[in-house]
């Protein structure tokens, strides 16, 4: 018997158990002692994910949007039920930020850190309900430590409502399988009238339960709503409760049942528009995720793994790794192994399935349940101080790369560091605006977004995409739509010679092609990129 299971008989044979926590046992010979510390516990647990969430804001008033965020801020600005890329939720997110703070930094971020701060409150609210106040404590300092938090839940992407939406889901699905691990007869000792008391209460646990399926099944279509892989959380639930004797019972309910009508009706809009628009984003997501590329299998399954251990720290994610694979094994608790099984689904099909090159953030589901597994985990001493190592390591990851987006202290050639791909833009952004013109695009979706951001009154900027992947300019107006004769236009593309196609399929339909001057984007006195301005005069034939 495992220590959530003891737990639980521990509470029928003579202490008593908190409601929804079925292993948080109170020793009534016991009034404070535990009971103080596991509160304690939960206090700081609660208090650190909020000093979190407040250092985040910070980080997103003042650091500049990089050029993904900038985009999606695109996308709030034409709210529909889906775009080409992904589903709305992180454009919703970005515009109701925006309706209260403007269109800053911070105004793009709030929504998606507030949404991180209530994935990471579903986290340690399940590790609680599983094991008490410490391993909340544990939970906590393992997510916050995290650089896959610390940065992941400050930016504004789609992962960030998939994962608080999967770990809402997570909670609700707790609370609908932990009835059945107490039966009718564990709530009443063995009289005619006290049994029927017991069913009673039993009958009314087991509506509860079905209620709360239905919360889990709205919280995955509000998943579908920000990334189409919230569907993996659903599948890894199916799969541990086919594959897990107790949790059989629960396809004899309707739980199940109702909660794929409540995630497909949730999810309807986005399904519908999909539908009407030749289900481009499910089939860019298959294309992107799913397309074969060149290159060694092998390498891309190190590169997966090494960049998770990057994201989570190395310690962190090889506890995490052996806490799943612990909780799989044959006589684990049912509700540990659900949450093993729903990460090992996730991490699986993207290691085996993906044929192209996965992004570390794609598998940012698996990550909430494996902190909550190895928080819940019984660890001995050998355990815990490779837990706090990983702790500390992760903590000092997460604070140097603040350092880093703050002020760069690391040797890396601004060109080749992530954290300086945000700055630059406002440089061009004014380069731009000293030249007479109608029209401004670019070539690339992050050029003619980070245009938009910086340019004063946030134009209309285009992105042309020619010779590079379709993305969601293609189905707004385009330049070709807008432009009329005698309009002028400002390209700006990289620096290349000879010039981009760009230049030769445009400038037939212009009187006058002038190559305008190279701006550099820097990050203090360090070169981020360079820029090429060219001037197209006088439309004299439609494109």
């Amino acid at each position: 018997m495992n220590l959530i299971e003891k737990s639980s008989e521990q509470g029928r044979l003579g202490a008593y158990i908190t409601p929804g926590r079925d292993n948080a046992v109170k020793d009534t010979r016991d009034p404070g002692g535990e009971a103080d510390r596991t509160a304690k516990s939960r206090r700081l647990a609660y208090t650190l994910i909020v000093a979190a969430a407040l250092v985040r804001l910070a980080m997103a008033a003042a650091v500049p949007l990089v050029p993904d965020e900038a985009y999606y801020w695109e996308w709030s600005r034409r709210l529909a039920w889906g775009y080409f890329d992904h589903p709305p939720a992180i454009a919703l997110l970005i515009r109701a930020g925006t309706a209260v703070f403007g269109n800053t930094p911070l105004g793009v971020r709030v929504g998606s850190i507030l949404a991180g701060f209530a994935a990471t409150a579903a986290g340690i609210t399940l590790a609680d309900r599983l094991a008490g106040g410490g391993a909340a404590w544990r939970a906590a300092l393992m997510v916050v430590a995290m650089p896959l938090a610390g940065i992941g839940l400050l930016l504004a992407t789609p992962d960030v409502p998939l994962l608080c939406a999967s770990a809402v889901a997570l909670w609700a699905v707790d609370h609908s399988i932990a009835p059945i691990l107490i039966s009718p007869a564990a709530l009443a000792p063995e009289s005619p009238g006290a049994r029927e008391v017991g069913q009673e209460a039993a009958g009314r646990r087991r509506g509860g339960a079905v209620a709360w399926w239905i919360v889990a099944g709205a919280a995955i279509g509000i998943g579908i709503d920000a990334k189409f892989s919230a569907v993996l959380v659903a599948v890894g639930v199916a799969l541990a409760c086919a594959a897990h004797p107790t949790l059989r019972r629960q396809w004899t309910t309707p739980g199940p049942y109702l909660a794929v009508v409540a995630a497909g009706l949730v999810a309807f809009p986005v399904l519908a528009w999909n539908a009407s628009h030749d289900w481009i984003s499910v089939q860019f997501q298959l294309r992107h995720g799913l397309g074969a590329t060149g290159g060694s299998t092998m390498m891309r399954e190190l590169n997966l793994i090494g960049a998770q251990a990057a994201l989570v720290s190395p310690i962190l994610f090889a506890l995490q790794l052996w806490a799943v694979v612990r909780a799989l094994a044959r006589g684990s608790s049912p509700r540990a192994f659900l949450l093993a099984m729903v990460a090992a689904t996730i991490f699986v099909f993207f290691a085996w399935s993906a044929r192209s090159r996965v992004s570390p953030n794609w598998l940012a589901p698996a990550v909430l349940p494996s902190a909550v597994l190895l928080a819940i985990t019984p660890a001995g001493r050998a355990i815990l101080r490779w837990e706090r190592a990983g702790v500390a390591l992760g903590a000092l990851m997460t604070m140097g790369i603040y350092l880093q987006v703050l002020h760069p202290v690391l040797p890396l050639r601004a060109a080749r560091d992530p954290s300086s791909q945000a700055f630059g833009w406002d440089e061009l952004a004014h380069a731009v605006e000293t030249q007479p013109t109608t029209w401004v695009a670019g070539d690339r979706y992050q050029d003619a977004a980070e245009l938009a951001w910086h340019l004063r009154g946030h134009p209309t900027v285009f992105s042309l995409n020619i010779g590079g992947r379709r993305n969601q300019y293609d189905f707004w107006p385009t330049l070709r739509d807008r432009i009329r004769l005698g309009d002028s236009l400002t390209l700006v593309l990289d620096e290349r010679e000879p010039p981009p196609p760009d230049i030769d399929a445009l400038s037939p339909h212009f009187a006058e092609v002038t190559k305008g001057e190279l701006v550099d984007m820097h990050r203090g006195s360090a070169v981020v990129a360079r820029r090429r301005l060219w001037h197209l005069s006088r439309l004299t034939s439609p494109l």
